[in-house]
């Protein structure tokens, strides 16, 4: 390609596109492709720079994905879909290329489902664990996940940052009480489970940074702490997701830590029988736009970091 890739970002006012445009904006490499406020809800205008572009970024609410997706008349036009709407859909690859044969999948796909925010964390901690054998794909799981409140949306981040903060905003909030969260299919299939897992996500009064908490038990998965590690050292060597030993403050583990990156950290505590897998990074960077821009990157043949705010702790 002689000319530089165009990217459409469908759905810009969002947090997740006006995250993945403020990562994209700094970049020479590629164009994008702008809409007038007045024509981001007009079909037609979307449907001309969809097919104008060579990546077309979702970041609607799920129905609106399905509509945009099916807007794109090139069959060359990689779709990355940031919605729930295709991360279980047949015809679409999981865009977590840290999972072992899935970049390979990206870089020739058309049509990429970006990962869930808590279910990413989720999926770099327990696939692992099921494609060696130590988590049996039968296994009852539990998990917990921390997460900022720009998770949300427009609405629950203007009633976090209301001046006039209700006294129940002040305190982490425990949500998707029916145990019928969104994220949860992609949970059991993306990690080869047969059941999905007991799931407690709870909202933060911070804004961004996440931490997906996985209790184990040495009986249940007959591997020590340290083996647990091993496996995610040895899996972990590519991309934006490593493996950590030691990750806390003091005893702590705050989950706003990776806050304002785009990679992950994963580490396991505990000794003995009890055990717990954690994986720490923001919400919006790679449980969302900078997962995206990683797989726009494996898709264009560019350095996976490109554009993105990385570290080490």
């Amino acid at each position: 390609m002689t000319r530089k890739p165009r990217i459409f970002i469908d759905g810009s006012a969002g947090t997740t596109g006006l995250r993945i445009n403020d990562r994209l904006s700094l970049r020479d490499d590629i164009e994008i492709i702008g809409i007038p406020q007045a024509l981001r809800k007009d079909p037609a205008a979307r449907a001309e720079r969809i097919n104008e572009a060579d990546v077309v970024f979702l970041c609607l609410p799920d129905d609106a994905a399905k509509e945009s997706a099916e807007l794109a008349a090139d069959p060359e036009t990689v779709i990355i879909d940031t919605s729930t709407a295709h991360r279980t859909a047949e015809g679409w690859v999981y865009g977590f290329p840290e999972l072992n044969g899935q970049r390979e999948k990206i870089a020739s796909s058309k049509r990429i489902a970006n990962p869930g925010c808590h279910a990413g964390g989720f999926v770099a901690l327990i696939a692992p664990l099921v494609q060696v054998g130590i988590i049996p794909k039968e296994s009852l799981l539990d998990c917990f996940s921390l997460t900022g409140y720009s998770g949300g949306g427009k609405k629950m981040i203007a009633g976090y940052e209301d001046p006039s903060l209700e006294g129940s905003l002040r305190a982490p909030r425990l949500y998707g009480l029916s145990q019928t969260h969104k994220h949860l299919p992609e949970m059991r299939k993306i990690c080869g489970l047969d059941n999905e897992p007991v799931f407690c996500p709870v909202v933060g009064p911070f804004y961004s940074g996440m931490e997906v908490i996985v209790p184990l038990r040495r009986s249940q998965t007959g591997a020590s702490r340290e083996q647990v590690s091993e496996v995610y050292s040895n899996y972990y060597r590519d991309g934006l997701v490593r493996f950590e030993e030691t990750v806390d403050d003091g005893g702590f583990i705050s989950a706003e830590k990776m806050a304002g990156r785009d990679d992950m950290v994963i580490t396991v505590c505990g000794e003995g029988e009890r055990m717990t897998a954690i994986a720490l990074f923001d919400n919006l960077g790679k449980g969302a736009s900078g997962a995206a821009i990683q797989n726009m990157n494996i898709v264009l043949g560019l350095p996976e970091d490109k554009g993105l705010r990385t570290s080490l702790i």
